[in-house]
């Protein structure tokens, strides 16, 4: 019988938080103890560490067959971040208690063009000082191995942007921001598997970092958020800059072949 909820305890580390900080390549100081933490920075904690013969073939925790874990099998091997929806009720503090609670809220298997997905929606509740601090409805994908030349032709990003700047990612800043996290997704460190296996052309960027960079970004332009939901729509691949681009309230992600890669709708408080 899969468990409803589960629930992960962590100190807010501050030096956790200085480094993914220098990872992003922020300037100024990071916040200390008793600092409130930039949105997102909560992906760097509540880490739930599974021993090697507990993870697939991809790095990530296996999916139980016996119905041992809160994400049912649905017999796809490969997983992918489809986007999220946050809601920031108040600052989470570095060097303090908190605590995340994960409900499974559907899990579903449809057919599609290309063959099986299933749909997974997760939610978070992180709470710090008996407050709710933050609540992520996180959507996950599953399918099967890709057939050859079956890669989605990925929707092309807007040109009207009234802001952007562009950033960089290369293998060095994929490994840092794995290792913070916790990801041990392989598409984002094993070049041979994210191209042999998964079909892509090389390492992936993670679709969180990406989000991390608009969340920022938002942030500058609106002020402390309330809100954030973002959905992913195609790879960027590691080595190929990528412009981050503005207009109003929403904000996107365009690739090196003007791909759309991430889209996402902002709201301030």
């Amino acid at each position: 019988m899969h468990p409803t909820a589960i629930t992960l305890h962590d100190t807010l580390d501050p030096a956790r938080a200085a480094a993914l900080w220098a990872t992003l390549g922020l300037g100024g100081a990071a916040p200390g103890a008793g600092g409130p933490l930039p949105p997102f920075f909560h992906q760097i904690y509540f880490w739930a560490p599974q021993p090697p013969d507990n993870l697939g073939r991809d790095g990530h925790p296996a999916v139980d067959p016996t119905g041992g874990g809160l994400i049912p099998d649905m017999g796809l091997p490969r997983r992918m971040w489809a986007g999220g929806r946050l809601h920031f009720h108040a600052p989470l503090h570095a060097g303090q208690p908190a605590t995340k609670t994960t409900t499974l809220e559907s899990a579903e298997r449809k057919q599609g063009r290309s063959g099986a997905l299933g749909f997974v929606t997760l939610r978070h509740d992180i709470h710090q000082n008996d407050a709710l601090c933050v609540t992520e409805h996180q959507d996950l994908v599953y399918c099967g191995d890709p057939a050859p030349g079956s890669a989605p032709q990925p929707p092309p990003a807007p040109t009207d942007e009234t802001a952007h700047q562009t950033v960089q990612f290369d293998s060095t800043t994929l490994f840092r921001y794995s290792a913070l996290t916790f990801n041990g997704h392989r598409i984002h460190y094993d070049a041979d598997y994210a191209r042999k296996v998964e079909g892509y052309a090389g390492l992936v960027v993670h679709g969180p970092l990406l989000a991390q960079h608009l969340m920022l970004m938002a942030t500058a332009r609106l002020g402390p958020l309330a809100g954030f939901d973002f959905r992913l729509t195609a790879p960027l691949i590691c080595g190929n800059a990528a412009v981050l681009c503005a207009k109003g309230k929403t904000f996107w992600v365009r690739g090196p072949g003007g791909q759309q890669c991430i889209t996402a709708q902002a709201k301030a408080r």
